[in-house]
């Protein structure tokens, strides 16, 4: 892939690397990069050279979550009508089947993690927050930096979150402290509970995550393979898809409340940061905690 793809690939010795590659939007989600993330995961799995996965972004942070591109979008018509003809819609006007193809094709792709056959890694460092958090906990095992913050911020409003893993990496009583709250994570906190792997000085991460990914050369793939699937199949008899398909739903639903639509007039009217202040500062974290 090209250096100014929105996703590299690179394989080195039995590891695939995959680079979210939009540092000067800290790597925020879009299609493109959505793509490129699926692409380069279906390239690693076909890959006979490749044992491991790391998922990794360039620049100052994994990931800000989705480019939401507000007052970039065309008003007046739909974006995705799952293969149907574009429809001239009304001021307000919403359909929840279309919002929900396309929020589904996202997790859909970001679950070709989970469904990988080979161990994947995610890289943390920087930032994780909101759609963010959707991809890299469908990652096998998260390492973290010491600075880095982790948090699905649209627990506050506009959002919910669509591949739902929360609850299935931290229980029940940590989901719904951080799911309820939209509370930052710092790294010792995440490792705490159980939702990363391990940490590491931010200046060791990269060395370090690379180091581990290497020692799964020494274990047949076959073995992995199954030992994953294995795993996973804990969680889908759990009601894993279910739980996702409810979450996708009501991701929409809640971008669409009288609420977040006079949240989204404040981003249009004030700007994007002032909002996001005011949406943090009664917790003092994300861009609001105290340096």
């Amino acid at each position: 892939m090209a250096d100014d793809s929105p996703v590299l690939y690179e394989e080195r010795d039995t590891m695939a690397l995959v680079t979210l590659n939009r540092p000067d939007k800290l790597n925020t989600l879009n299609e493109p990069m959505i793509a490129g993330i699926a692409d380069g995961i279906d390239r690693a799995s076909a890959s006979p050279d490749v044992r491991a996965i790391i998922l990794r972004g360039a620049g100052r942070s994994f990931t800000a979550g989705y480019d939401l591109g507000f007052g970039e979008r065309d008003p007046g018509f739909r974006t995705y009508k799952y293969g149907a003809p574009k429809v001239e819609i009304r001021d307000g006007g919403w359909d929840p089947v279309d919002d929900y193809m396309m929020m589904s094709h996202n997790a859909k792709r970001f679950m070709k993690i989970w469904e990988c056959p080979k161990p994947v890694i995610g890289q943390l460092h920087g930032w994780c927050v909101g759609g963010g958090t959707d991809l890299i906990l469908c990652c096998d095992l998260i390492f973290m930096a010491e600075s880095a913050q982790i948090g699905y911020a649209p627990a506050r409003i506009f959002g919910t979150p669509t591949t739902m893993l929360w609850v299935y990496r931290v229980g029940l009583e940590h989901a719904k402290e951080f799911l309820l709250s939209g509370d930052s994570i710092d790294a010792a906190e995440a490792h705490r509970i159980g939702l990363v792997s391990k940490v590491f000085p931010d200046d060791e991460l990269e060395a370090a995550t690379e180091a581990y990914a290497a020692r799964f050369q020494h274990i047949p793939a076959n073995q992995l393979a199954m030992n994953k699937m294995l795993l996973n199949q804990a969680f889908e008899n759990m009601g894993l898809r279910t739980t996702q398909m409810l979450g996708t739903v009501f991701d929409g639903v809640a971008r669409h409340t009288e609420e977040a639509q006079r949240w989204v007039d404040g981003i249009l009217i004030d700007g994007f940061r002032e909002t996001i202040r005011r949406r943090d500062a009664p917790f003092r974290d994300y861009g609001e905690r105290e340096r």
